[in-house]
């Protein structure tokens, strides 16, 4: 009775020690995927900061030029901004 107590112990502790590593090897190969995934996200955030910067340059330059061709020129109230020269060359 012995040796089988202890054939079944060991057949037992074989088969959790075997679960375990099982257990193990999936957690490791979802922290892997999980890296990755936030590897890609944290590229994805520096491309869009990239591109925002490069919309922002944009913006600017053409807020500048808008803002250049608005000095010398007024909206009428009412007119649906219709934009007439202030500066009448008469």
């Amino acid at each position: 009775m012995s040796q089988s107590d202890s054939s079944f112990f060991e057949r037992e502790r074989d088969r959790l020690s075997a679960e375990i590593t099982s257990g193990f090897e999936e957690l490791l190969s979802s922290s892997n995927v999980l890296n990755r995934k936030l590897e890609e996200v944290v590229g994805m955030t520096r491309e869009y900061e990239t591109i925002a910067s490069l919309w922002q340059s944009f913006h600017q330059l053409m807020r500048g030029q808008r803002d250049g061709v608005l000095e010398d020129r007024t909206t009428i109230p009412g007119t649906g901004a219709h934009i007439v020269s202030t500066n009448s060359k008469r």
